[in-house]
């Protein structure tokens, strides 16, 4: 979908019309008071204050025919500047814009615009006149707090989208329905892949069968990936002392997305927001070789971090979730390889799962900012220069961004464009100085002389989580085979006369571990068919007379019309050789 506020000409259209949206709740609520009106991504909003009154969506068709109205009038957008003191004295009744006018700097003009009745306060630009913003739809209605602040009021916000043509309008809407049904949190519930409940917790999924035949699926695969490769796996606790993370940095740089700390026996501990220090502490278990180098430690490790009630989302943001993380001790001398090692690995896996969406950014330190970073120019600037090396050596092509390093080294993040919603970060390589020299790591060199070594901190699915309700959008709830928690359905036309064939062919397919249903209720063909694509199960067969005579089986493909009929030898090879392949 388009990013409305990277599209100037749209980002000034939405901008005009989110006034627009104003001077129509002021038509029907002359007591309203308004905050800010900003460009989103997916179009602008405004925040209005209404006293005792809520809004719910059923209250926006009245507001869009008042903007209708306004539109049609063509009245032109006129800008005006103030000094401060006139601002001031403009919007002396209106409490939220005198905040916003306090704030401004007193040497700079103070800008607003009007349109017929309705004068707001505005940096623009905008529009020639409210005539262009008809092409319009109001999508929502909720409620946030003043400054995003939960101890401030709380205001209504409302969402909307505008375009220039009708006919762009429409492709977004349909854009939009469409998104609807590929989230995640839909499918997941429709799929019967996790569940939530608010007496565990919000932001605690739970896993239901399906959903963990997905998980374990994907750990078995990537685990696999990594044995080949030399990884070796670990296990070790959701929680940790206190003492470990002031060790490592994180209790400094990253306790505010930590949950609190409880006291048990005199002890202070803390649900783990990440994996490092411990993987730290198996490696300082041991004493080390420049021979053993590189040691690549891996686990699918549960985590925990604090996230706002209003941030979480599905599976994608929680407040619980299992990294794909791997930890790897090397030489300065094998960072070019083994980092080479992690990014191919990385475009692996995406080709076999057939993810084409994706760019490289290279996530380095603000300079300006000595709190978030750890104080150590030479470091920073070396391994920065390491990871542009590495990256132009192998030929990939990467953004920088400036202030998205960690606090202890800089990375590489792929950034992934979900068929819903917005860019984030699936796969990261971290390159790591830092804490091996907090934890006083070391190896002995050839010359016998103890070194310290380098980390690189990597996650190929990033947490399996996020990447479910990526991979659940992006297939539309449609795995490849060896994903899918239900891989073949069985549906006999007539339980009278085919359910015997119909159970044996069961118990065959279950010998060959195929994963399974038989759809035995006493219900119309057509009706188990339709549910079968329904639930997202890749193959029904159904079982009839020529079936049973010609021990045979008809199968469709999940989406298609056509029938195939195989004997049952064959079929079963199909299958299998499918799931071996990773067919998708």
């Amino acid at each position: 979908m388009i990013n409305i506020k990277k599209d100037e000409r749209l980002s000034v259209l939405n901008h005009s019309c989110a006034h627009l949206l104003a001077q129509a709740v002021k038509h029907l609520y002359p007591h309203a008071l308004f905050w800010v009106g900003p460009v989103i991504e997916e179009g602008f909003y405004y925040d209005i204050d209404l006293g005792d009154i809520t809004l719910t969506k059923e209250d926006l068709p009245a507001i869009e025919r008042e903007m209708k109205k306004i539109a049609k009038d063509g009245k032109r957008i006129v800008k005006h500047e103030l000094t401060k003191k006139s601002a001031l004295e403009k919007f002396k009744d209106d409490p939220y814009k005198i905040d916003l006018i306090k704030r401004m700097d007193e040497s700079m003009p103070i800008t607003c615009y009007t349109q017929g009745d309705f004068t707001d306060l505005c940096r623009g630009p905008h529009v020639e006149s409210v005539k262009e913003c008809k092409n319009f739809k109001l999508l929502k209605v909720s409620g946030a707090y003043w400054k995003g602040d939960k101890n401030n009021k709380v205001l209504q916000r409302i969402y909307g989208i505008c375009f220039d043509t009708p006919e762009e309008l429409e492709s977004h809407l349909k854009a939009l329905e469409e998104a609807k049904e590929r989230d995640h949190r839909k499918l997941g519930k429709d799929l019967d892949i996790f569940m939530t409940s608010d007496l565990v917790g919000k932001g605690l999924p739970m896993y239901l069968p399906n959903g963990y035949i997905i998980w374990e699926e994907l750990e078995n695969y990537i685990k696999g990936k990594e044995r080949a490769l030399g990884y070796k796996h670990v296990l070790t606790p959701p929680l940790g002392n206190v003492e470990l993370y002031k060790t490592s940095g994180h209790w400094e740089h990253y306790q505010e997305s930590m949950f609190p700390k409880m006291e048990v026996e005199g002890e202070e501990f803390v649900l783990r927001p990440m994996n490092c220090p411990h993987h730290m502490m198996i490696y300082a278990n041991q004493i080390h070789s420049y021979r053993d180098l590189p040691i690549r430690i891996g686990e699918i490790a549960r985590d925990c971090r604090y996230e706002a009630s209003g941030a979480l989302k599905g599976i994608e943001r929680v407040r619980t979730f299992c990294q794909n993380d791997a930890h790897l001790f090397v030489t300065p001398e094998q960072i070019e390889s083994e980092f080479s090692l992690v990014v191919n690995l990385i475009l692996e896996v995406y080709k076999e799962l057939g993810i084409k969406d994706y760019r490289f950014e290279l996530s380095l330190r603000d300079p300006k900012d000595k709190v978030k970073y750890y104080p150590d120019d030479d470091m920073w600037n070396h391994a920065e220069d390491t990871l542009r090396k590495v990256l132009d050596h192998i030929g990939i092509d990467y953004t920088e961004k400036i202030g998205e390093a960690a606090f202890y080294g800089p990375k590489l993040d792929v950034q992934v464009r979900p068929a819903v919603g917005n860019e984030y970060t699936l796969s990261t390589c971290q390159l790591d100085f830092c804490l091996p020299m907090k934890f006083d790591l070391t190896y002995v060199d050839k010359d016998g002389s103890k070194k310290t070594p380098v980390v690189l901190h990597r996650a190929i699915f990033g947490s399996l989580d996020r990447f479910i309700a990526y991979y659940l959008e992006e297939r539309k709830g449609l795995f490849p085979l060896w994903l899918a928690p239900v891989q073949v359905n069985v549906i006999p036309v007539n339980n009278e006369y085919h359910l015997e064939y119909a159970q044996n062919l069961v118990d065959l397919l279950r010998k060959e571990n195929i994963r399974l249903t038989l759809d035995d209720r006493d219900e119309k063909l057509g009706y188990k068919m339709r549910e079968s694509v329904m639930k997202k199960k890749n193959y029904a067969i159904i079982i009839g007379n020529s079936e049973i005579a010609n021990n045979t089986v008809s199968y469709r493909k999940c989406g298609s019309n056509e029938t195939t009929t195989l004997n049952i030898t064959d079929f079963i090879t199909m299958i299998k050789e499918e799931i071996k392949t990773r067919k998708l």
